[in-house]
């Protein structure tokens, strides 16, 4: 395990957690009327995703296989005792809003995104808190 990668991813998450704070509106409205703003937060969200998922998947290498999903590698990271099984289910769900937005697979509801934005980004603190204790363990 690199320590000073996952120290950078980290810092990653942080940063894009920190921008949806900020530029996230507590109500959906000014989201449904500015593209730009839905670019922001869309892709501060995505990638939030993503870098958990890639956070996820070099703690992964070498120990139980590589996950035939991302959702799945934070349920082999609860299989491992990295996170506990109610955070690995909220960080799975957050990967299908991240398939929406990358893959433009439906119209992204931006009553949902405001309410994750509001309600659920303290879950990427909290599987960064847990991915740094691992790490500072030598698990």
């Amino acid at each position: 395990m690199d320590r000073d990668l996952i120290a950078a991813k980290l810092e990653q998450l942080r940063y894009c957690v920190e921008r949806l704070r900020s530029k996230c509106p507590r109500d959906p409205e000014p989201l449904e009327h500015d593209p730009d703003l839905q670019d922001i937060v869309a892709m501060n969200l995505a990638r939030a995703v993503q870098v958990a998922v890639d956070i996820a998947l070099h703690l992964l290498a070498g120990r139980s296989g590589v996950p035939g999903t991302m959702g799945e590698a934070f349920e082999a990271l609860a299989r491992e005792g990295v996170l506990d099984g109610d955070l690995a289910s909220r960080m799975r769900r957050a990967v299908g809003f991240r398939n929406i937005a990358v893959h433009a697979y439906e119209r992204i509801d931006w009553g949902i995104v405001a309410r994750i934005c509001t309600e659920h980004l303290g879950d990427f603190e909290e599987y960064a808190r847990a991915v740094w204790r691992h790490v500072q363990a030598g698990e």
